[in-house]
């Protein structure tokens, strides 16, 4: 999903950094706003960014520019929301460009916008909706994972299709063509990988509901009967 340094035109790296600095910036107001009124909530905080971390570096090849990977954004988006989540993305994301050569700084506003904030909008509509349905709490969560992931990709390819397409011309038989080659590259890689992901961040969660419940609870992120029945309590 990273697209590396220097392959956007400027034009390109400009919107996107106007598109996502507003939302990183009322994250980082809603994150020491959160971190003030709860500092027990440091470890999961601590937890979430890692899974990003660790998830996202495990990239593959994959359209030229860019490469596939898991993007661990899910588990943020549920427990703190988007915003927050764009933070703990953008925090990964210089690390990688600076330290790992993944990514890049003059393409970061994209990588923040597809990784950071379009990916766990997706995750928290599809948590709260299968929540207000009634769903299953592991495949709520498995969903959420999974499709925040898709539409990661899905949105990484309008990028490098508005930046590239077919034959130069900004048309929408232009756009389209390029858009469709480069998320069926992705594809390939992309769906297993978000599958994986999903999976993961379901037992991951399962963790976490046994350690750190009580905080969930009370940030209204799951309710008492159903951390007592996930956890196998009585009522």
């Amino acid at each position: 999903m990273h697209i590396m340094e220097g392959y956007l035109p400027a034009i390109w790296c400009i919107v996107w950094f106007v598109v996502s600095i507003p939302v990183v910036a009322y994250g980082v107001y809603k994150l020491n706003k959160l971190v003030k009124e709860e500092r027990g909530i440091l470890p999961v905080l601590a937890v979430a960014g890692a899974f990003i971390f660790v998830l996202s570096s495990l990239k593959m090849p994959s359209v030229t520019g860019s490469c596939s990977h898991p993007t661990g954004t899910g588990i943020g988006a549920i427990i703190f929301g988007p915003a927050i989540t764009a933070v703990l993305s953008t925090i990964v994301l210089i690390y990688q460009a600076l330290f790992l050569a993944h990514g890049g700084l003059t393409t970061l506003g994209a990588n923040v916008f597809s990784m950071g904030i379009v990916g766990p909008i997706v995750s928290y509509l599809i948590y709260k909706a299968g929540m207000k349905g009634k769903l299953n709490f592991y495949l709520v969560v498995f969903l959420a994972a999974t499709l925040g992931d898709w539409a990661t990709y899905i949105v990484t390819s309008t990028e490098l299709a508005l930046a590239f397409p077919a034959g130069n011309i900004l048309t929408f038989g232009g756009f389209f063509s390029s858009f469709s080659k480069f998320v069926a590259i992705f594809a390939i890689t992309q769906i297993p990988l978000a599958i994986v992901e999903g999976a993961v961040s379901a037992l991951l969660f399962k963790y976490i509901i046994q350690a750190k419940s009580d905080l969930l609870v009370e940030m209204k992120v799951i309710g008492e009967p159903l951390v007592r029945k996930l956890r196998g309590l009585s009522a």
